[in-house]
């Protein structure tokens, strides 16, 4: 198997971390993407996003010769798609645009010989898998030795290379034979489980892993609303209530981000409107949430500034969409907080993941105490240490991530 040639189409957050594994594991990989700017860092031995240990993996495989990138496809004998799947503006519910995959999929078309391996990572509606075997189709492609497969990727940020390799994998086979040899490719790879399925449930999988992962968020999101009408800590009430041997409520947040679970229900909602209202609700709240943290923080700088009589300054403490990574995806705390900016309110912003951001003040963890509110919207490592919570106490400090 290591004499297989790989091409990655996409070197993004997943496409570039598994040419890097993959590299390491001895294949020879070459990676696509239109973004020139990517192409080059990596070939230079550099990386052009964040993921903790990927540098050293892209530069051990750039200097063995390993890995090259390219911004044109290159022939290869297992072909994985991990392009972008975003939705089309000014839709609601959201509409995935799943350009992207096909459009890579023509490229393949043109390229396949018998033998040859597809596989989808992408994240994508149901049926996806199934257009990238009608796009060759359409192409003139002989199937008859060509094995189409979905397998979704199932890993957290800042923790990438680690899960790529110890996570279960659920693979999708667009036939029984696919699935077959895809497993047999990811085995070389995978040290987690690996489990067959056809390639509709592989994509309803992903899609519902994040969805119910966004239900039970939104439970919590509700809560804290009920809460603070309630002049109840929220904080102590799930503590308490998680006593209960069957009952595991999560931890309130402004909203929910990042590119899976703030995404993901939305491709199911727009398939099939009618039958998953209670998706589309769970959304809906951890939307509504956002928005409610940010008239919340501007009900409270009012008070302020008939207070104080001038306008207060405001410390945000968190931008990323989840703790102790430098992602800004879909992020409701990025957005609360240039939200804040035009609404002319100073703020200043403490982000440890993050050294300088083009519309944000960024301040040291030391720089915010004499500031007029402190809004804590991400849990980091740094906000739990205990002297760091002792000068929050003495702070007026608006509290919406269980810091």
């Amino acid at each position: 198997m290591l004499n297989k040639v790989i091409s990655i189409i996409g070197l993004g957050y997943i496409g570039l971390p598994t040419a890097a594994l993959l590299a390491k594991k001895g294949f020879m990989v070459k990676g696509f993407d239109v973004n020139d700017h990517a192409v080059k860092t990596i070939n230079s031995g550099s990386i052009h996003i964040v993921e903790p240990g990927l540098d050293e993996y892209v530069s051990s495989a750039i200097s063995v010769g390993k890995l090259k990138a390219y911004n044109s496809l290159q022939a290869a004998d297992i072909y994985m798609i991990c392009v972008p799947t975003p939705f089309y503006p000014d839709t609601f519910p959201p509409k995935p645009n799943i350009e992207y995959v096909i459009k890579a999929a023509e490229d393949i078309a043109d390229l396949l010989k018998d033998n040859d391996i597809v596989i989808l990572e992408s994240t994508s509606p149901v049926g996806t898998t199934q257009l990238i075997e009608d796009t060759f189709k359409k192409r003139g492609v002989d199937l008859s030795n060509i094995y189409i497969s979905y397998c979704p990727e199932r890993v957290l940020p800042g923790n990438i290379i680690k899960e790529l390799v110890e996570n279960d994998r659920v693979i999708g086979g667009i036939n029984e034979i696919s699935g077959n040899k895809v497993l047999d490719f990811y085995n070389t790879f995978v040290d987690g489980k690996i489990h067959l399925s056809d390639s509709k449930t592989a994509e309803m999988c992903k899609l519902t892993e994040n969805s119910f992962r966004d239900v039970n968020i939104a439970f919590a999101n509700e809560l804290s609303i009920l809460c603070d009408e309630e002049d109840i800590d929220v904080w102590n009430l799930i503590k308490l209530t998680n006593k209960h041997p069957r009952v595991n409520i999560l931890q309130p947040s402004p909203g929910v981000g990042g590119h899976c679970i703030a995404v993901d229900p939305w491709f199911i909602v727009n398939r099939n409107e009618e039958n998953s209202s209670f998706i589309r609700k769970a959304r809906e709240t951890n939307l509504k949430k956002t928005e409610w943290t940010l008239e919340r923080i501007k009900r409270e700088t009012d008070k302020l500034r008939d207070k104080i009589k001038t306008k207060p300054l405001i410390a945000i403490l968190g931008i990323s969409f989840k703790p102790n990574i430098d992602d800004l995806r879909e992020s409701p705390s990025a957005y609360i907080a240039e939200a804040l900016l035009k609404e002319d309110c100073d703020i200043v912003v403490v982000e440890p993941n993050i050294e300088s951001h083009q519309l944000f003040n960024i301040v040291s963890l030391d720089k915010f105490f004499d500031c007029d509110l402190v809004v804590g919207l991400v849990k980091h490592d740094e906000f739990k240490d205990s002297a760091f919570k002792q000068k929050l106490a003495k702070s007026n400090f608006l509290n919406f991530c269980g810091i």
